[in-house]
């Protein structure tokens, strides 16, 4: 991993800024990431915090997560004076998640000038795909 490249996604990598605290709420850990494919493997730590009534993660908490698997799929290509807010996210629930260590996995699906498609998935402990997302952001210049 280039931890050298410029960026907030790379100085957070390298531990010159903290990383944004909803990520360490979710314990939001880099496993892989691809700038060249626009891709990218990040691990959760889903706690006994994240579950509602009957045990299971709670729903928002798996859209938190593949929101933070999906953006930073994009974040870490752009140059250090971009960053791209998700404009909408769409989440499909195929399976109860249980807490414990969940995987997701994150694509640049179309990357147009100011718009980018966005896919991926979140996998339980078990191996078992829990949730898919589609997300769409907008690249914006900071300053």
């Amino acid at each position: 991993m280039d931890t050298q490249r410029p960026g907030l996604f790379w100085d957070v990598q390298a531990g010159r800024v903290p990383p944004p605290p909803a990520a360490v709420t979710l314990g939001w850990e880099l496993v892989e990431v691809d700038p060249e494919e626009g891709t990218i493997q990040v691990a959760f730590q889903a706690g006994e915090q994240f579950v509602n009534p009957v045990g299971v993660i709670q729903g928002g908490f798996l859209a938190a997560m593949l929101d933070d698997t999906l953006g930073p799929a994009l974040v870490a290509t752009l140059p250090e004076n971009q960053f791209a807010p998700t404009l909408d996210l769409h989440v499909q629930f195929l399976r109860p998640a249980r807490p414990g260590r969940l995987l997701g996995y994150g694509r640049i699906v179309k990357r147009g000038r100011d718009v980018c498609f966005l896919a991926g998935e979140l996998v339980g402990p078990d191996g078992k795909t829990v949730a898919v997302a589609t997300a769409t952001a907008r690249i914006q210049t900071t300053g």
